[in-house]
Parts: C-alpha cells; structure tokens; sequence
C-alpha cells in the first residue's frame, strides 16, 4: 500500500485522487504530534484564562451570544447532534473519502486546536476505510458544517458507516477494524466540521476529472483535424507567441505533436471556427483548470478554521477564512470553460457527420441513398450540450440570510462544484461521439491523412467501435466508447 503524507509537503490534487480513488493511505509527517500539542496547549490555557472562545464556551450562529454553561466538553456532542441536518441521497464514498482526507490535512496544519487523539481517530477511521454515511444537501458553503457532523459523529460512535460495502451503526464498524469511539474535548467537535472539506474534497476529485477529459479531448480534436483536412498552420508557433494568451500555446503545442509535421494540402483556407480556433478555446481551457487547482491546493495546506489558533502568538483568533468564495468563483469559471469546449466539440461533430463540407459522405456514411449514418446522433449531441449548458448558469448568489441574518452572505460552493462535476462527465460523453465520428471520417477518407499520434488515437477507438459499414444502433457504441473513457484506463 502506497501513502500520501500529510502535514509536511505540499498536499495535491493527485494526492486526494490517490486516497479517494485508490490503495493510497495518509500518512502523518513527524512534525504534526508536536504542532497539534502545542496548539491545543495554547486553546487550553486561553479558554481557562477566561476568553470567550467560539463554540467552545459559546454557541454557535445565532447564539453566538449565548454562554456555554456547566460542561464545555458534553457541549460538543450536542452541538454535533443539532448541526445534523443534512438530507437527500448519501455522498459516493470517494467524495466521503476526499472529504476525509482533505479534513485531515487542513487540520495537521495545527490551527484548528484539535485534540491529537481526535486527530489521529480521524486518520485511522479513513486508513481503516470507515466511512460516515453522509447525506448530500445541506451545505451552502458558508463552511460545510451540516454535512461534515456526519463524519464527527462516525468517529465518536454515533449515525451508519459504510464499511466493505456494508451499511452498518457506525459503533459497530469501528469494533470491526479494533477502533474506539473518540472522546471529544472542549472544541474537538466544531474542528471537526466547521471546514470546507466535503467541497474541497470533491473540488480535487472534479480537477483530476477535467484533466482527465481534456486529455481526451485534445485527441478527439486532433483526430478531427486530421480526417477534416484541416489547414494545420492555426498551429504555428509564431502564431500563438502573436497572442500570448494563457494556455493557448500549451494547447496548439499538445496538437502538433498528435498531428505530426506532415500533413496534406488542407481541404479549405480557412476552416469552421469551431476547429480553426482550437488553440484559444482550449487554452482557455487549460487555464481554467489550473486556476481551479491553484483554489484547491490552497484549501488543502491552509489553516481555515474558525476560531483560529495562532500557537507561535498564543492567540485564538476569530476568522472568516472557512468562506469559500474564491473556491466557488473556480468551479463557475472552469464549468463556463467546460461548457466552451463542449460547445465547439459539438459543433464539430455537425460539421463531420452534416452535409459534406469538407468532402466526406454525407452523414459519414459509407452506403449513402436512405442510409441515416451518423446524422441521427445530432439529436443526441445537442441534447446532451444543452444538459451542459443548463448547468453553466451561476449559484454563488443564491443565498438567503440565516441564522437570524448573523450567517447573511453564502457561496454555494458545493453546489458549484457538482454542478461543474457533472458537466465535465457530460462533456466526457461528448468527447466519444467526436472520437467516433472522427474515426468513421478517417476511415472514409483514407489513413494517410494520420501521423503516429492521431494514428493511436483511432486505433484505440477501433478497438471498442467498428467501423460503420451500414445503418447499426450507434447509441450502444457510444456508451461502450464512454465507460472506456471513464474507467481511467483508455490510453492512445
């Protein structure tokens, strides 16, 4: 079993992936056990001094104002009890897992004030792979309390794991693998939920996605060129260094190496837009997406607590750095790209599978008169763009004042997140009908027209999708050509 350490090295996005959606464990750098000593020793001594820390001896939103009379520690149990709020349809365990790990990291950077046994009931619940069975909606990225009081409660004993595939009380899990319930001190159960974790978490796991399907999509393009006869030199070098734009000479570099050097006489001066301006669609493409790493990899290693506590000051501190708006502003930006690129790689399939343009049967089809060919599928592809864009619309002001107006600005991180999340598996779905179409016009025109690069690419759709000879449900291809692309293993 491979390890990812936490609280020493930078945390990635390809760590996240690794735990989330691999063998990967989290491993602990040395240095944690003294940082979150001496933090919880400065909560500690500030609280007995007398401060009004919150939600360790006060309550939380509305009751800000309120004392927390008798036992502080009993507190956070109740206070975990009445955060648990959250409904609808439990996460995927690889967002629970993402959750949990991302949790884990933000806290060895020693701010939250933890206890280090709660720290490290923390890490062995996910090595041990125990997961909270955690409700969906409830967050409105103002902090994803309502739903992270699943995982707290998990660790202390109390809702469902999922464990080896099983439902079960959480109690019981933990006695399945030799873990006891933790014993929460004062603060440890606000630590535990009062982060961004769930939409950080699956903000990394969305990035990995994108990254994922831009990959392809560039092979789709490229395939696209070759079989259009495209007039490459929208690939020159010089061109991209006119206009420096960001990503776009990354872009236009990636297709010169599927395409190759040589290429034929192209078919027109100019082509359709949707494939002459590639390089600036899918620049924009590869900026979006590292801006959203950027935002997610600072979520990963920042201390976001509320309160704070700085131990090299001995202070605790209230803050606001749990808000996520610039997490948010990412994933609206990057779905807004996806949806650019999705747009173009739809165009390109009517411009393949339309009239003949470019010198191609009609409809790609090899037989002609009656035959449906590939135009059909336009219905399919528009549907599944006009899904895409639906979900581009903005969330980050959909917000209403709570809490008696004393929680009265939200981001809708997570709501942006998934929403993103899932217009980059759509996009995906585009990504195979392009591959299909571009293969089927490859054939048709003749081979010649692909270097080593666009030749692999075929070669990999051709090994899930023959050839179309005559009129055959496409729709099966298409799913087939999907999960391929999904499943992480597709190579070309």
């Amino acid at each position: 079993m491979t390890t990812v350490e936490i609280g020493a090295a930078h945390v990635m996005v390809e760590d996240v992936v690794a735990v989330a959606r691999g063998d990967a464990a989290a491993a602990v750098a040395p240095a944690v056990a003294e940082r979150l000593r001496k933090a919880r020793e400065v909560l500690d001594r500030v609280a007995a001094a007398g401060q009004r820390i919150y939600g360790l001896n006060t309550g939380l939103g509305a009751n800000l104002g309120t004392s927390v009379e008798g036992d502080v520690a009993t507190f956070q149990r109740q206070l975990l009890h009445g955060r648990s709020g959250a409904v609808g349809a439990p996460l995927p365990v690889e967002t629970v897992r993402a959750a949990m790990f991302a949790r884990a990291a933000m806290l060895s950077r020693g701010g939250s004030g933890i206890s280090p046994d709660v720290f490290e009931a923390l890490v062995a619940a996910l090595n041990a792979k125990i997961h909270p069975v955690m409700p969906s909606i409830g967050s409105i990225g103002a902090g994803d309390l309502v739903l992270m009081a699943a995982l707290a409660r998990c660790l202390i004993g109390e809702g469902e794991a999922e464990f080896s595939g099983e439902r079960l009380p959480a109690a019981e899990a933990l006695a399945r693998v030799g873990l006891a319930p933790a014993k929460l001190a004062p603060k440890d159960g606000l630590s535990l939920i009062n982060s961004s974790a769930v939409s950080t978490g699956a903000a990394a796991l969305a990035v990995a996605d994108a990254l994922s399907v831009f990959s392809q999509q560039q092979q789709a393009a490229a395939l696209t060129m070759a079989a259009w006869g495209a007039n490459n030199s929208i690939l020159d070098p010089r061109l991209q260094d006119a206009r420096p734009a960001p990503g776009q000479a990354e872009a236009a570099a990636q297709l010169r190496d599927l395409l190759g050097e040589e290429a034929g006489p192209p078919a027109a001066l100019q082509d359709p837009l949707s494939i002459r301006c590639i390089p600036s669609i899918h620049g924009a493409l590869i900026e979006a997406i590292n801006q959203a790493r950027r935002v997610v990899e600072l979520e990963l290693n920042a201390s976001a607590d509320n309160p704070l506590v700085l131990a090299e000051d001995g202070l605790v501190l209230s803050t606001g750095n749990f808000h996520t708006p610039a997490l948010a502003l990412a994933f609206e930006t990057l779905g807004l790209a996806v949806a650019q690129a999705a747009a173009a790689s739809a165009a390109r399939f009517i411009q393949l599978t339309g009239s003949g343009r470019s010198g191609l049967p009609k409809y790609l089809s090899p037989v002609g008169g009656a035959s449906a060919g590939f135009v059909p599928l336009q219905k399919t592809v528009t549907a599944i763009l006009a899904a895409i864009r639906h979900k581009a619309n903005p969330v980050v002001l959909d917000f209403l004042p709570v809490s008696e107006g004393v929680e009265d600005h939200a981001t809708q991180t997570p709501l942006a997140i998934t929403k993103c999340a899932k217009m980059i598996a759509l996009w995906r779905r585009l990504v195979a009908f392009e591959l299909m179409a571009a293969a089927q016009a490859a054939d048709l025109r003749g081979h010649q027209s692909l270097a080593a690069g666009t030749l692999a690419v075929h070669a990999a759709v051709r090994a899930l999708v023959a050839t179309l000879r005559e009129d055959r449900p496409l729709g099966i291809d298409a799913e087939k050509l999907y999960a391929a692309l999904s499943s992480g293993k597709w190579q070309a």
